[in-house]
């Protein structure tokens, strides 16, 4: 899996991506010296950090105008999935289940917005330790070190973002990263089940101002200052487990529950962070929308490009109905063969993804101004990503699709151009 396009596996010795979780009492080891100001941030749930890192919560009236609105938006269908939920929801479709957690975030927004006092404490004040302020500006740092070694486009647009915005974008990054890498990185072998139920204890903590480690207390204090859900993080952890028991996927609703998990869910984690423009007349749930359709787009050309990768682990991240109605066989993707069907079985899916990519282009530009440039490089690099599959005569099984240096470098001012252009509502007033 490659969650939101991150790259190759860091380093164990940068960050020790999940030791912690593959033994009770395995500590993750931070970079830099430890001093006795440290130890509660570094040693473990016997010596935690106890910070307010308050929640934020949705009236239950919103949450039920959701749950009608959900109901009158979609029909109900059976699906399968690996996740376990209530009874009364075992047949919500996909776009169902996401669609609850979309409108859910845009309530917390939209409460925040009327908010004319942040109320929410900070986890600096909580550590008992002055030099702990310090060491929690060194995790920020070291989040966006992570970011500018394995994203060095996005990390460049994140340096037009205020300080504040740009560092809790990185403590999110960091902690997808980490996250991916356990079924990803180079302990993915020894991660089992229980290796991930630690986890997502661990992160639990995180919520509610308890970090394990300076790292997760840069995300700690990130969500005490954005109204970030923690609904998106549990569920990106649901894609790791459906990575470790799924190999195939039935239909595009199955896949698309995927995408979501391990790629939409970035996008309704950073909404609340890069901010919608104040100019902006679109409401919150469309630019929630917009963000959960770049992060299935993105993870659709993830697996459109990777698909020989995949194969050769013994997986197939495409709907079987779909490829079965183009005559295409597990065999024939196994054995690597770009025939007439194949090709037009992925002029299909390139087209799928790029309807994905013009419906989020809708909400980039609604997006603050100091935030639009890293998410419009980032979508159109992976725009010419499909590009690339398609120079390739859509062989996908020994040619892998990238995009040259030189191509990012000429994306980055048409990116920075696109940034300049306010909100459409915005530039039709100005306009008169």
């Amino acid at each position: 899996m490659q969650a939101v396009g991150f790259g190759a596996a860091i380093s164990i010795e940068k960050l020790s991506w999940g030791e912690s979780v593959l033994g009770g009492d395995a500590e993750i080891r931070s970079p830099g010296d430890c001093n006795d100001s440290l130890v509660k941030l570094r040693c473990g749930r016997n010596a935690r950090v106890v910070a307010c890192a308050t929640s934020y919560s949705v009236p239950p009236a919103a949450l039920t105008e959701a749950s009608v609105l959900t109901r009158e938006r979609y029909g109900f269908r059976a699906q399968s999935s690996v996740t376990t939920e209530p009874s009364e929801r075992s047949f919500m479709s996909a776009e169902q289940k996401v669609f609850e957690v979309v409108q859910k975030q845009a309530a917390m927004v939209n409460e925040e917005r009327r908010r004319s006092v942040m109320s929410l404490q900070d986890v600096r004040s909580h550590f008992m330790a002055g030099s702990a302020v310090n060491v929690l500006d060194e995790a920020y740092v070291r989040c966006g070190e992570v970011c500018a070694e394995y994203s060095k486009t996005f990390y460049l647009g994140t340096k037009l973002m205020t300080p504040e915005r740009q560092r809790a974008i990185w403590a999110i990054y960091v902690w997808c990263r980490r996250t991916d890498e356990l079924v990803d990185g180079p302990n993915a072998s020894r991660i089992t089940p229980t290796a991930l139920d630690r986890w997502e204890d661990r992160f639990e903590d995180i919520f509610r101002g308890q970090p394990y480690d300076m790292l997760d207390a840069a995300l700690a204090d990130t969500v005490t200052k954005f109204p970030v859900d923690i609904q998106p993080f549990r569920d990106m952890i649901d894609g790791m487990r459906m990575d470790m028991v799924k190999s195939r996927y039935a239909n595009f609703d199955e896949l698309y529950l995927y995408c979501y998990n391990v790629a939409g869910t970035v996008g309704l984690m950073s909404v609340p962070v890069m901010g919608i423009a104040p100019e902006s007349k679109a409401t919150t749930e469309s630019v929630y929308n917009n963000a959960l359709a770049l992060g299935i787009a993105n993870q659709l050309t993830n697996i459109l490009r990777d698909v020989g990768e995949d194969a050769r682990r013994g997986r197939i991240y495409l709907p079987q109905d779909e490829l079965a109605r183009f005559g295409i066989s597990d065999a024939d993707i196994f054995a690597g063969k770009v025939s007439d069907k194949w090709r037009a079985f992925m002029k299909d899916q390139i087209k799928r993804a790029r309807v994905f990519f013009v419906e989020a282009e809708k909400g980039v530009r609604e997006l603050d101004k100091d935030s639009r440039w890293p998410v419009w490089s980032a979508l159109i690099l992976y725009q010419k990503i499909l590009d690339a599959i398609e120079a390739n005569d859509y062989d996908n099984f020994t040619r892998r699709a990238y995009v040259a240096k030189w191509q990012k470098l000429v994306s980055l001012p048409v990116a920075y151009g696109r940034a300049l252009v306010p909100p459409p509502d915005a530039l039709a007033r100005l306009s008169r």
